[in-house]
């Protein structure tokens, strides 16, 4: 990808070149992370579910019995289904 520029608004605002958000698949409403990383800072799309979506789809009523994978993968399915259903 080619150097890209934006320009910062007095409110402290930029805008995102087009090809960095066909590349990061980021659109109105995404959140971005910013990490500093000494000389550099470093900017990517936010993470959409956090370990605990997923820990509460996979044991919803904190169960104490063991999951196969198979299970575990339609807890996260059946959760990700739910939650996009009225998208």
């Amino acid at each position: 990808m080619a150097v890209v520029h934006s320009k910062v608004t007095a409110q402290g605002q930029i805008s995102v070149p087009a090809e960095v958000r066909k590349k990061l698949g980021i659109g109105p409403g995404s959140v971005l992370e910013w990490e500093d990383k000494g000389d550099q800072i470093v900017v990517r799309r936010a993470g959409r579910f956090t370990s605990t979506d997923v820990h509460v789809a996979v044991f919803p009523r904190k169960a104490s019995k063991q999951r196969n994978v198979k299970e575990l993968k339609e807890g996260i399915r059946k959760y990700v289904r739910k939650r996009h259903a009225g998208r």
